[in-house]
C-alpha cells in the first residue's frame, strides 16, 4: 500500500478505528477484567446459481457438509459475552448447540487495512486465507469484491438476512443487491457534547465546533480521514457520496483554518471518551456505540444529528474466497438474522442494528435500549444519514496524504 495509506491505517491502529473496537462496553464494565424464488425476486436479490452450494466462484470445494466447522474472524469485544465470563459468547453457543458447527472464533481483526495485508497473500495466490467469515467495513468489503476476492453469498442458505434485513441496508454501494455482504452493526458519526462543559448548550452542528468562540481549545475531531471530512462536507452542503477532488480540498480548508485559530483541542481516536466525560473536551466528533456507553453513567453526555445529517457506514458479514465452508457461514450469518439473536447481541454491543424485527425483542430485554435510536433509528434519524464513496486507489492515496499533513500526522 501507499505510505500515506499505511500511514492511515497506523493511527486507525494506535487510536482510532481499532481502538474503538477495544474500547466497547469499557465503561459497562468498570474495573473488572475484560476476563424461497418469490422471495428472492420480490426482494430485488438475484436467485442463486446452479452449483453454487458445492463450489465457490474461484472453484473451490465447500466441505461443510463434512466439516461441521467454521472459522470466524472478528474485532475484539463485537459479540455479546457473559457478565461473569467473558469467554462465554450466548448467542454463538446457542448457534453450536442448534447446528453442530463448532465455531472458531478469533478476535484478530484490530483495523482493516491491516487485517487485509493479512491476508492479501493468500488471496492473490488464489489460495484459503483459512477464514470462512470475516466482519470488515463497508469501504473494504467493496475492495474485496471488485478484487474478486470474495465468494457471493447462495440465497437459499440466507433467507432469514433476505427477510429480516432492515430497508436502508438492502442496497449498498458497494455490494448492490446485498449479494456478497450483509451487515453485523451499522455505525454513526455524530455530534457529542458534554453539558455541564458547554454551560447546558446544546451543540447542533459541524459550524459551531469549528467556529464558536465559547467552545475554542475544547473541541476535537476524529483521526479517521472519512469521519471528520464526511462530516464537514455535510456541514458545506456536500454529499460524502458524490463529492469531487475540490469539494475534499475545500473540506480539508475548512478544518486547517479551525486547527490555525486554536479552535481545536486535538485530533483524537477513540481516547476523546475519557476527555468528554471530564468535560476537557466540550463537544466532538463522536462514534454513537461510545456515547451509548458514556450515558450509562453520565447523564451530562448528550449527542445531536446535526440538520444536515451524520455519516452512517456498515461493519459487513463476508465470505473471503477460496474459503472450505461456506454453507457454515451463511448458516451463521442466517442464524444472527433471527430478531431474538440479533437484539441479544445489540443489546451488548449498543451499535446499530439492522435486523427488522430486533427491535420489539429487545424490549423483552432492556425497554430503555430498544427506544434508543443510537441502536434502533427512528425514520427522521435513518434519512439523515449519508455514506462516503467509495474511493479508487489513486484516490485514496492523495486524500490520505492530505489528511495526514492536516491532523500533524
Amino acid at each position: 500500500m501507499s505510505e500515506p495509506v499505511r500511514q492511515a491505517w497506523l493511527r486507525s491502529l494506535t487510536n482510532g478505528r481499532a481502538a474503538r473496537a477495544l474500547s466497547r462496553r469499557r465503561l459497562l464494565q468498570g474495573s473488572g477484567a475484560l476476563t424461497g424464488a418469490a422471495l428472492l425476486a420480490a426482494c430485488g436479490i438475484p436467485a442463486s446459481e446452479s452449483g453454487k452450494d458445492t463450489e465457490d466462484e474461484g472453484g473451490q470445494q465447500d466441505l461443510s457438509a463434512e466439516e461441521k466447522v467454521l472459522n470466524f474472524s472478528n474485532w475484539p469485544l463485537y459479540i455479546d459475552v457473559d457478565d461473569e465470563n467473558p469467554q462465554v459468547r450466548p448467542t454463538l453457543d446457542a448457534f453450536r448447540a442448534e447446528t453442530g458447527i463448532e465455531v472458531a472464533y478469533t478476535e484478530d481483526i484490530n483495523d482493516n487495512n491491516e487485517f487485509f495485508g493479512k491476508i492479501r497473500p493468500q488471496l492473490a495466490a488464489g489460495q484459503d486465507t483459512g477464514r470462512d467469515l470475516i466482519v470488515v467495513t463497508d469501504w473494504m468489503a467493496g475492495r474485496l469484491i471488485r478484487q474478486g476476492w470474495a465468494n457471493r453469498l447462495d440465497p437459499t442458505n440466507v433467507p432469514n438476512a433476505i427477510a429480516n434485513v432492515e430497508g436502508r441496508y438492502r442496497n449498498a454501494p458497494h455490494d448492490p443487491g446485498r449479494q456478497y455482504t450483509y451487515p453485523w452493526a451499522g455505525l454513526a458519526t455524530v455530534i457529542a457534547y458534554n453539558r455541564k462543559a458547554t454551560g447546558g448548550r446544546e451543540i447542533t452542528s459541524v459550524s459551531e465546533l469549528l467556529d464558536d468562540p465559547g467552545l475554542k481549545g475544547k473541541v476535537s475531531l476524529l483521526t479517521e480521514m472519512q469521519d471528520t471530512i464526511g462530516m464537514v462536507l455535510l456541514d458545506m452542503g456536500k454529499d460524502p457520496g458524490t463529492f469531487t477532488d475540490d469539494d475534499f480540498d475545500a473540506a480539508v480548508a475548512r478544518v486547517q483554518q479551525a486547527v490555525d485559530s486554536g479552535q481545536l483541542r486535538r485530533f483524537t481516536g477513540n481516547d476523546y471518551m475519557d476527555e468528554l466525560n471530564s468535560g476537557d473536551i466540550a463537544a466532538c466528533l463522536a462514534w454513537a456505540g461510545d456515547i451509548v456507553q458514556l450515558q450509562y453513567d453520565n447523564p451530562d453526555i448528550a449527542f445531536t444529528i446535526p440538520e444536515q445529517g451524520y455519516l452512517f457506514f456498515t461493519d459487513d458479514l463476508l465470505v473471503p474466497a477460496r474459503a472450505r465452508h461456506q454453507a457454515n457461514a451463511e448458516a451463521l450469518i442466517d442464524y444472527y438474522y433471527r430478531p431474538e439473536v440479533a437484539a441479544e447481541l445489540a443489546a451488548w454491543v449498543n451499535y446499530f442494528c439492522p435486523v427488522a424485527g430486533a427491535q420489539v425483542m429487545m424490549e423483552r430485554i432492556d425497554a430503555e435500549l430498544a427506544q434508543n435510536t443510537l441502536i434502533f433509528p427512528d425514520q427522521e434519524m435513518t434519512e439523515r444519514g449519508y455514506a462516503f464513496r467509495p474511493l479508487q486507489d489513486a484516490e485514496e492515496t492523495a486524500y490520505q496524504e492530505k489528511f495526514a499533513k492536516l491532523i500533524g500526522a
